[in-house]
């Protein structure tokens, strides 16, 4: 008896897998998978109705699969080989985060010097310190304006183009880096005034870099390291911090060996000396410079292709632009372009029960796991000097002078961040694309977890004076997680999930998100982590809830971005186009599977 029940069988059963070898041959069989098991009419011998259903269905599936075909151009971005023009990318996109983290980061080491030049009260046994409401707003107007950038600039990249934004975001950061240094006067309301305005159109600027250059390295890398690329970008922010620290070192330890001050106990008012006002502004100016040295080759940098192509429909263009970038030969595919853009799957909007379906829960995904990431985050970086000095691992204020305050402060977050938060976004860098998005989320969230917990739960142990080492190295692991972990994996993972039509704009929206958590983090942390004891909280300030149990909620809140992370898809070894469904058809007939964007790959 032959093998499949008759000859007519045997010769139905190889004229389709004639068929479906074709089909292979053209990427296509994972779609097709059903079709390989041999179905009952075979078995039958019912060649004619059972071979005319199955072949009718392979040439609507053909026809399919020709009109997704991925376009010429953006098949030669995703299958390039790592050359020159990547790391010039990541470069002139990171220089812009090395700005950002500086600018960002660096006004936490001169809070206290503020506080002691121009709010310094006579008699009081501890030096100035900011009032509460002028500490909120000189560390929260940055991150006010980069919400409000990051909205902007997102918005504005999808319409007008990421290239046409990108030097004015540039231009925002290095002429308010500059006036953040600047002041209208002496006195301590117009200096606090003029502060916080430049701060706000800094943070503008450097919101609207946050979805510009991620959206600009994604469509640019290839997609078996593009998840590298992206993060390599944003982990110029851990040299940023670096460099913030490293530029208080050197300013504050100059002006503290040119002007050798009595300490705050010994002499208040000689502890400050004049010259300090210089420090703080030398420090926040210099942030400019980075940035300013960019801006050449950002202007040079052609418009990414896959706006080009799929935003602006100009196929010519794409094509001529990433010729001279990859240096091959790339085909003008006008008509296709012209047939992916009639396609429903390439047109509907941001608020259209389309893009609810398709990309709602991924939107809610990145929004809220990067709105808890921030709320923890931004609240341990903008305070660690209080961290430490609740701890004692900073001296006391009243035995230093105000200059060598500012020198031990750097000295602490420097060390933190070179021990840890540099670390941690490299070795995302590294295995981003070996391990995936979604596990190295998961992995981050899960140890901020547990490393906040055994902080928080045994603080009275931390602050004791012998294992106050102890606790700065469990506080570094929790920043070596957020780094490798969410704090990368959120910035990542938006730039790859949206059409390219709202890439700029929904990683923009994700950002915001992120930003409005480091709001409540950096205002809510200030009172929240004061002692509950009236007679210990700082000046003006009441009482909070402590630092162990302002711990215990970051610890709660790392807990609920763990559980956020499963709503994030996996988009490891994927094109930008298979993600985000930009080549698929809507048509209900011809949908053949649903599409298979999970979480974790199976």
């Amino acid at each position: 008896m032959p093998l499949y029940g008759s000859f007519e069988a045997l010769i139905e059963q190889a004229t389709i897998l004639v068929i479906l070898t074709t089909i292979t041959s053209l990427s296509l069989l994972s779609p097709l998978s059903s079709l390989l098991s041999p179905p009952r009419a075979l078995k039958s011998g019912k060649l004619s109705r059972a071979v005319g259903r199955r072949l009718l269905l392979v040439i609507q599936v053909v026809d399919l699969a020709m009109a997704r075909e991925q376009l010429q151009v953006l098949s030669a971005l995703d299958l390039a080989r790592t050359q020159l023009y990547h790391f010039t990318a990541i470069v002139i996109a990171g220089m812009g985060f090395f700005t950002d983290a500086y600018d960002l980061f660096s006004i936490s080491l001169v809070t206290k010097l503020l506080g002691r030049i121009y709010y310094h009260v006579e008699g009081a046994q501890k030096p100035g310190t900011l009032p509460p409401s002028v500490s909120a707003a000189v560390n929260g107007v940055a991150l006010c304006g980069t919400l409000a950038g990051q909205l902007f600039f997102g918005w504005l990249g999808d319409k007008m183009g990421r290239k046409s934004v990108y030097g004015i975001t540039l231009i925002l950061m290095v002429v308010c880096s500059v006036a953040s240094g600047l002041s209208f006067g002496n006195e301590r309301k117009g200096v606090m005034a003029t502060l916080c305005f430049f701060r706000f159109w800094l943070g503008f600027g450097i919101g609207g870099d946050y979805p510009l250059s991620a959206t600009i390295m994604s469509e640019y890398a290839n997609k078996k390291t593009r998840g590298a690329f992206i993060a390599a970008v944003f982990a110029m922010q851990g040299f940023g911090i670096l460099a913030g620290g490293i530029v208080s070192l050197i300013v504050s330890a100059a002006f503290d060996h040119s002007f050798n001050a009595p300490s705050y106990e010994k002499d208040p008012v000689g502890s400050t000396v004049k010259q300090a006002d210089y420090v703080w502004r030398i420090i926040l100016m210099f942030g400019a410079a980075p940035a300013a040295l960019t801006y050449y080759w950002r202007m040079k940098m052609p418009e990414t292709a896959r706006y080009t192509a799929l935003v602006a429909k100009n196929a010519r263009k794409a094509a001529a632009d990433m010729s001279k970038v990859l240096q091959v030969d790339i085909e003008a595919e006008e008509t296709k372009v012209e047939k992916l853009a009639m396609e429903p799957a390439n047109s509907f909007g941001l608020f259209s029960r389309q893009f609810a379906r398709r990309h709602g829960l991924h939107l809610l995904g990145t929004t809220s796991t990067w709105f808890l990431l921030d709320i923890a985050f931004y609240s341990q970086n903008l305070f660690q000097k209080d961290i430490f000095s609740a701890i004692g691992w900073i001296p006391k204020a009243e035995t230093m002078n105000a200059i060598h305050e500012v020198f031990r402060i750097a000295k602490a977050q420097t060390l933190i961040a070179l021990c840890s938060t540099v670390p941690g976004y490299w070795c995302t860098v590294i295995f981003i694309d070996y391990m995936g998005r979604f596990a190295i989320q998961l992995m981050g969230f899960f140890f901020m977890t547990v490393f906040m917990f055994a902080l928080a739960i045994p603080y009275h142990h931390w602050t004791l004076a012998p294992n106050r080492i102890g606790f700065v190295v469990m506080y570094s692991l929790t920043f070596f997680f957020a780094n490798f972990g969410p704090n990368a994996t959120t910035f990542v993972v938006p730039a790859e999930i949206f059409p390219a039509r709202l890439r700029s704009t929904c990683h923009g929206i994700s950002a915001a998100s992120g930003k409005a958590g480091a709001i409540i983090g950096a205002f809510g942390f200030l009172y929240a982590s004061q002692s509950q004891d009236k007679t210990q909280t700082d000046a003006g300030y009441p009482p909070g809830i402590g630092m162990r149990n302002s711990l215990i909620v970051l610890g709660v809140i790392n807990f609920l971005g763990m559980l956020f992370t499963f709503l994030v898809p996996e988009p490891k070894g994927k094109s930008l186009e298979e993600m985000t469904g930009e080549n698929e058809d809507d048509s209900p007939e011809l949908d053949m599977q649903p599409p298979t964007n999970r979480t974790v790959p199976v």
